[in-house]
């Protein structure tokens, strides 16, 4: 068994409901290391904060040879098992989705998320058998490669507000017997919301969290299986970029850089 193969492996056991995978999401090959280096078990890249990183909007603007290279990138900065962030699969047909994949298991990831939002115009939401087609060629691109890739299919109805916890349940459904394996729903972290999830989806629940939301332990309580800070992160990181320029730029000052990390550590993490 190769190392891809038990790295794969490795990751797929890392989903366990009421004991949740933390992904604290990455963007580039420096915040992986630093992701690695706090003890996180795995690393995941957030689009919206890879696409940023390379002066691109978020929502399928980025071709899939820079987002592939920059996965790459990752896999080799870090030890840990990375799952990527693929959108929605950087192609307009199953087809071309399947091309992603093999492109994404080639540059070492373990794992997909793959949502079924539409970025710019018509429906919000991609038809359920549309979305199905995507997931049975993702699935197909994994064997194919010989790797159990971990396929998390997105289910976007919470966050684009297509629908609630019924119209959810069902996507899902949909998607796992198309070949995913487990399920994320971002845009609610409402404990009774997601308890229902949880209670009504056969698979491993992946919520996305930030400030205001349930901490860790208590979505653990719910049972729920991966915890997501998603482009929570980079939207920190560069709102740090941001007030230290305008305070440079008006004030004339620096207060806003202070508590950096120490450039001898960083410097060194970068060695590794």
């Amino acid at each position: 068994m190769n190392d891809h193969h038990t790295r794969t492996l490795h990751f797929r056991s890392l989903h366990v409901p009421g004991e949740p995978l933390v992904l604290v999401n990455a963007w580039d090959a420096a915040s992986a290391r630093i992701v690695a280096a706090a003890g996180a078990r795995a690393v995941a890249t957030t689009s919206a904060g890879v696409a940023w990183s390379l002066g691109a909007p978020d929502g399928d603007a980025l071709g899939r040879e820079a987002a592939v290279d920059l996965v790459r990138r990752v896999v080799e900065a870090v030890p840990l098992p990375v799952t990527a962030d693929i959108e929605s699969g950087y192609g307009d047909t199953a087809d071309e989705v399947g091309a992603t994949i093999a492109a994404v298991l080639a540059a070492g990831a373990v794992g997909v998320n793959i949502e079924d939002a539409r970025h710019g115009g018509g429906e919000p939401l991609r038809t359920v058998e549309d979305q199905c087609a995507r997931l049975a060629a993702v699935r197909s691109a994994a064997d194919r490669a010989g790797i159990p890739l971990y396929v998390n299919a997105r289910v976007d109805t919470f966050l684009r507000g297509a629908g609630g916890v019924r119209e959810t349940v069902g996507r899902a459904e949909a998607y796992l017997a198309a070949g995913a394996d487990g399920v994320f729903v971002p845009g609610t972290v409402d404990p009774e919301t997601v308890a229902a999830l949880v209670a009504a989806i056969p698979a491993p629940l992946n919520v996305l969290a930030g400030p205001g939301g349930p901490s860790v332990p208590e979505l653990a309580k719910l049972g729920v299986a991966r915890v997501s800070l998603g482009s929570s992160v980079a939207e920190a990181a560069y709102a740090v970029a941001r007030r230290a320029a305008e305070e440079a730029l008006t004030a004339g000052t620096y207060g806003a850089l202070a508590g950096a990390y120490d450039y001898g550590a960083l410097n060194e993490l970068m060695r590794r």
